[in-house]
């Protein structure tokens, strides 16, 4: 019997390639079994999308064909009159407008506290600052609107009145004396809302920076400011835009703060203070209990508005982080 051993591979020669059959018959049951999960949830994700998408199309499009107005330019809605008649102008821009007033509130405060919780306060002080964070994005929103209503609303005129006497003379923040329950008004409230999520999303994604990249600046010198600037802001972009886009996407839908908040009105004033104006989710949810069939429709149509628009954002913050490659993950 030869019992010679099998020639071994020639010194410098390339390693044999292992066959792939042998490879695959050689895969655990388990990591099949988690492979196929994970596969099935996300075609099981795309799937709920999809149906989604289906339904609310359907219904719009049957709505679509009954209204009498442009659906993108008509600064009305009677949905249930006859025949009828609505829009989204006033909505589309209530929507946009104070969306971006939270979030021009929102996110430098947010990157304040995030970088004093992870790089300023002692431990004793960032730890329990962190839990009321985490705290305030568990409130649900009808105590956020009822806080808004019987507090923020009363509190405000003052500084209605200030932004009158200073910057009145531009237009935008002209005040003519009403109940403070403006766009503005509303920008202020899910300011507040959005903070919490934006902080906790950029203090998690602040904690991960190298530690070695902030003490190799610290060895040459650098301040505590510019540590910041040239290590931990750099390498945490792409969790800021994320934690943005979360916020935005909470501002864009949210419902029952605004709907407690805003005096809804189907009229775009020319002052960021006037009252009155309305949100696709405000108006939905105020005019669906009362409205027929075709009103329903009409709801549901602006609803695909809304989607698409969160789509739109999710798919531009996509993009943004794209495009500088070595901070994507």
């Amino acid at each position: 019997m030869d019992i010679s051993p099998a020639p071994a591979t020639a010194p410098g020669a390339p390693a044999p390639e292992p066959d792939p059959a042998r490879a695959k018959n050689a895969t655990r049951p388990g990591d099949r079994v988690f492979l196929a999960l994970s596969r099935g949830s996300g075609i099981l994700l795309l799937v709920i999308m999809a149906a989604i998408a289906v339904f609310l199309t359907v219904r719009a499009a049957n709505a679509l064909s009954h209204d009498e107005g442009n659906f993108f330019t008509t600064f009305e809605w009677s949905a249930n009159a006859t025949p009828p008649v609505f829009g989204i102008a006033v909505l589309a821009f209530g929507t946009v407008v104070s969306s971006l007033i939270a979030m021009a509130i929102a996110v430098p405060v947010a990157i304040g506290i995030a970088l004093f919780i992870t790089h300023y306060a002692p431990r004793k002080l960032a730890t329990p600052l962190s839990y009321v964070i985490d705290l305030l994005a568990a409130v649900p929103s009808i105590v956020y609107g009822l806080w808004g209503a019987l507090f923020l609303v009363p509190h405000l005129k003052d500084l209605y009145a200030w932004l009158n006497d200073w910057f009145g003379w531009t237009g935008i923040l002209e005040y003519h004396d009403g109940a403070p329950r403006s766009l503005f008004t509303i920008g202020i409230l899910l300011a507040i809302m959005i903070l919490p999520i934006v902080t906790s999303v950029s203090r998690e994604v602040f904690r991960q920076t190298p530690r070695m990249n902030e003490e190799a600046a610290l060895a040459l010198g650098a301040t505590r400011w510019e540590v910041i600037r040239m290590a931990v802001l750099p390498f945490g972009r792409s969790g800021v835009i994320s934690a943005s886009m979360l916020g935005l996407g909470r501002a864009l839908g949210e419902t029952m703060a605004v709907a407690t908040v805003l005096s809804p009105s189907f009229e775009i004033g020319k002052s960021l203070l006037d009252p009155g104006g309305g949100t696709f989710a405000q108006n939905i949810a105020s005019s669906f209990k009362e409205s027929g069939e075709l009103g329903k429709d009409a709801l549901i149509a602006s609803g695909l508005v809304l989607f698409v628009l969160t789509l739109l954002v999710n798919g531009a913050a996509r993009m943004i982080i794209a495009r500088r490659k070595e901070y994507a993950a």
